[in-house]
């Protein structure tokens, strides 16, 4: 790793946040956040433009040119991003260490599930379009519904605040070369009248190529410059109309549809023969969903959410890196077909000025449908897997005293499996691949959580202390899936469950404002492969064998240092200690030990912002692709630097660039991380 000192001394001397030009409106912004598609955060939420919070604004993801959700969430306190490498290289988040099947994905409070696998690519959701972004960290409230192991994360899309509302961004991006390299666009239109509002937003992300550093050696699979296989494109639209008959009240209509397109480019370190060569032509997410807010009484408010969401996939295998055709045995084209239902009710009830009781119900009815279509073996038949989930939740929240406030909060979650059924080979088909089903079972999982909160009296700073068991249910995959025959089922499997404790908290220190955490979380039942032997195959076999503990604290500090120069900064400690009794060698991947984001704005004229900021991350263990060997890689300090201009209110043009000393640095192995690369933006809203 390189580290160097000019990048050093011109982000950390300077230490500052983003405060963006183009709107300086505390009020404007935050009526600009769709707020029925929030969820509960307990943490530190700020609505100042700064990175040191469970919060992050749109202002703060556009000035660093965070375009995509895992890029953007980086920025946070306890939050990782990194890449699963394999043939899959899909980008990945976690949160203190959990990943993404213990830590759900919303979109305004409506999950994001793959029944099947859960296997979300957080590099195909764009941020161009959305307010801001939600990270519940270990505390998630039992009221948001199930599955948050080890928290949530929520994409909040944005609502008219205006009459009329217009915006219109684009970014261009080049290679380290200055050679085109891809594109961001994003449009806005909306209206906000004085009983309803209606919204269209459109954002599109084309990657033609990214490119290597120029220190990287080339390798069989990889001769170094443009990436190969690094191809993407993605869209997004979203579309909304609400009714507000008064101040309390409010219903909304939206549909969200997101379209990807992707490579996967292969390892540079394994040999070509063991490449798997997979690419996806559609990877496609739509929902239709409304939200509402009732005022049915004085202190008494219902909240309801209904829902119906859509996922379509195609995998495709190919002979080989040229994807031009499809004969070989590896070949394939996999199509998933999934499709969710449902909804959820929350009634609050305000006991008194300083007590509230509410109470939830989920419901979720997913419907996972599945086929491959093989040059050796033809079509399989489709196979179909359907499941309900409920989860019923009650939280109070009291004051003990002026200064003390209690939250306790239960939930009960339930999942009955309606239909599991294969396509292969069984004990009695002769070696014949028929449909069959597998066996039904239900699982159920309580959690409970409570905090105290104290602030202190004519203070501005808070503190808290929580603790929180919560559940997650297994995937499809987990019970079921054969692995190409490496795997057998395990329909008995049970939930993993995760116990966080976390004290924390906010203070002022004159012009600069703290906060910071200290958590610990203690993991049983976690899902491991155990290896057995199977009709004279070693396979493996989905078990509750695992545990551990993950612990460490984050802090961050964002302050006004002069008049034209704010600064910020934020640090985690993560350390995951995770057993895998059937291998002795198991090290939890993809999460560095330290990690820190450090950034500035410098206002030196009046239209001019001068941005430096640098990611830093220390080495994370990561893993070979036969998972044999456990080894340490991707320590890095990647610095980027942003200048806009605005040339009227209305309009700002600017210029960047990421990883500007072109360093060589990878998230797991096999899989370097982008080289240098620059940007060019323009920016005009009403």
């Amino acid at each position: 790793m390189r580290v160097y000192p000019l990048a050093i001394a011109c982000t950390v001397a300077t230490l500052a946040a983003p405060v963006m030009a183009q709107d300086n409106s505390d009020t404007n912004k935050a009526s600009q956040t769709f707020d029925l598609g929030q969820i509960i955060v307990q943490g530190q939420v700020s609505t100042a433009p700064t990175v040191g919070s469970d919060t992050l604004g749109q202002d703060a993801i556009e000035a660093f040119n965070r375009n995509t959700l895992d890029d953007a969430a980086n920025l946070l306190p306890g939050v990782a991003a990194s890449n699963s490498g394999g043939s899959r290289n899909e980008r990945l988040l976690f949160v203190r260490g959990f990943d993404r099947f213990q830590v759900p994905l919303s979109i305004d409070g409506i999950r994001v599930y793959l029944p099947a696998d859960n296997r979300l690519d957080y590099g195909r959701f764009l941020t161009p379009d959305i307010a801001e972004i939600q990270v519940a960290k270990g505390y998630a409230s039992v009221l948001d519904g199930p599955g948050a192991m080890g928290g949530a994360v929520n994409l909040v899309t944005r609502k008219p605040a205006q009459p009329l509302e217009a915006e219109l961004r684009g970014t261009l991006d080049l290679d380290s070369d200055a050679d085109y390299a891809g594109y961001t666009a994003f449009g806005l239109l909306g209206t906000r009248q004085d009983k309803w509002y209606a919204q269209a937003s459109f954002a599109r992300s084309f990657q033609d190529h990214w490119d290597l550093p120029d220190s990287f050696t080339p390798t069989a699979s990889e001769d170094g410059g443009a990436r190969d296989l690094s191809r993407t494109e993605d869209w997004r639209l979203n579309v909304k109309a609400g009714f507000t008959p008064n101040a309390t009240d409010e219903y909304s209509l939206s549909y969200t549809r997101q379209e990807g397109e992707k490579n996967a480019p292969l390892s540079t370190v394994d040999p070509a023969n063991i490449q798997k060569n997979w690419s996806w032509p559609w990877w496609n997410i739509d929902s239709i969903y409304f939200l509402s807010r009732t005022q049915l009484a004085d202190g008494v408010t219902l909240k309801t959410r209904a829902f119906r969401n859509g996922f379509d996939n195609l995998l495709s295998a190919w002979d080989d890196a040229t994807e031009t055709s499809q004969t070989l045995r590896r070949a394939f084209n996999s199509y998933y077909e999934d499709s969710a239902w449902g909804g959820s009710a929350e009634l609050a009830f305000a006991l008194r000025e300083t007590d509230r009781l509410s109470m939830a119900l989920h419901y979720r009815s997913d419907k996972h449908v599945e086929y491959n279509v093989s040059p050796i073996t033809g079509t399989e038949p489709p196979q179909t897997d359907t499941e309900d989930t409920w989860s019923a939740a009650l939280e109070y929240q009291g004051a003990l005293s002026p200064t003390l406030t209690a939250t306790l909060g239960t939930s009960y979650d339930w999942r009955n499996l309606k239909r599991a059924e294969e396509f292969g080979e069984t004990p009695t088909s002769n070696g014949a691949s028929v449909l069959f089903s597998y066996p039904i079972r239900d699982s159920d999982a309580w959690n409970l959580q409570g905090r105290v909160d104290w602030r202190p009296t004519d203070s501005a700073s808070k503190f808290y202390v929580s603790v929180s068991s919560r559940a997650r249910f297994p995937t499809i995959a987990e019970r079921f899936s054969s692995r190409f025959g490496g795997a057998v089922s395990s329909p008995d499997l049970k939930s993993e469950r995760a116990t966080n404790y976390e004290v924390g908290g906010e203070t002022a220190l004159g012009a600069a404002h703290l906060t910071g955490a200290v958590f610990y979380s203690h993991l049983n039942d976690t899902i491991v492969a155990f290896p057995l032997i199977y009709q004279n195959t070693p396979v493996t076999q989905s078990r509750n064998l695992g545990h551990g503990n993950y612990y460490g604290f984050e802090l961050s500090v964002d302050a006004k240092i002069a008049p034209t120069l704010t600064a910020g900064a934020n640090y985690t400690y993560t350390h995951r200690d995770l057993d895998d009794p059937t291998n002795a060698a198991f090290r939890p991947t993809g999460v560095p030990a330290h990690k820190a984001f450090v950034y500035a704005e410098w206002q030196p004229l009046a239209r001019l912002h001068v941005q430096p900021s640098l990611d830093i991350a220390s080495n994370r263990w990561t893993t070979n692709t036969a998972g044999t060997a456990y080894f340490r890689t991707g320590s890095y300090a990647d610095a980027s630097l942003r200048v806009d201009y605005d040339i009227t209110n209305h309009m700002t043009i600017g210029a960047g660039v990421r990883n500007a000393f072109d360093d060589l640095y990878y998230l797991t192995d096999g899989f370097p991380e982008a080289g240098r690369r620059y940007f060019l933006t323009a920016r005009w809203r009403s």
